[in-house]
């Protein structure tokens, strides 16, 4: 009897330490992402706003009251694949009122925990050298991906120095590898 009792124990021990790696491997781990898809449309910030003319054209001034200029794209690349199969173009681009936002475009990825936009100082390679690159070096965070499918614009903050980066990768933050990268090249 108290051998029975032991082993009831053993497998309620057992048993409540299953449930619990359970419990964190799928918090840690997120498989159901995997199968849910996350689709964003997002237009180009203000490329579809109007300007006024100002008062000085109106009146007849020297002011043009020609619409400013549109955005500008500095620089773009292909996004290509790393640990997930990824498809898109990633584009900087310089909006009508002087400030910079990434674009990614077409962004077709597998959806994962803790995934973010990055801007990188790191070169992109090809296959498993690419994977782990991305954090060695320089890199600023644009922000969580929004979603892992559609067109999608990240704020560069104003103090952010282009010059000083090269590359773009969707960053697992969980577990410190690419999704995918573009190498930037001026436009």
């Amino acid at each position: 009897m108290a051998e029975t009792k032991r082993r009831g124990r053993m497998w309620l021990g057992a048993l409540i330490a299953a449930v619990v790696v359970l419990g964190v491997g799928s918090y840690w781990f997120q498989p159901w992402k995997l199968w849910r898809d996350e689709t964003v449309s997002e237009a180009l910030p203000g490329a579809a706003a109007p300007r006024q003319p100002s008062a000085a054209a109106s009146a007849g001034g020297a002011a043009s009251g020609a619409p400013a200029a549109g955005p500008q794209t500095l620089a773009q690349g292909t996004l290509i694949s790393h640990e997930h199969s990824t498809t898109g173009t990633a584009k900087l681009i310089r909006l009508a009122d002087g400030s910079r936002t990434l674009r990614l475009e077409n962004l077709d990825t597998s959806n994962g925990p803790d995934l973010r936009v990055w801007l990188t100082d790191a070169p992109v390679k090809e296959g498993v050298a690419g994977w782990r690159v991305f954090d060695d070096g320089k890199y600023v965070s644009l922000g969580k991906l929004k979603g892992n499918k559609g067109d999608q614009n990240y704020e560069i903050p104003a103090d952010v120095n282009l010059a000083d980066y090269s590359s773009v990768t969707i960053w697992c933050d969980r577990f410190d590898v690419s999704f995918g990268a573009a190498a930037l090249t001026s436009a």
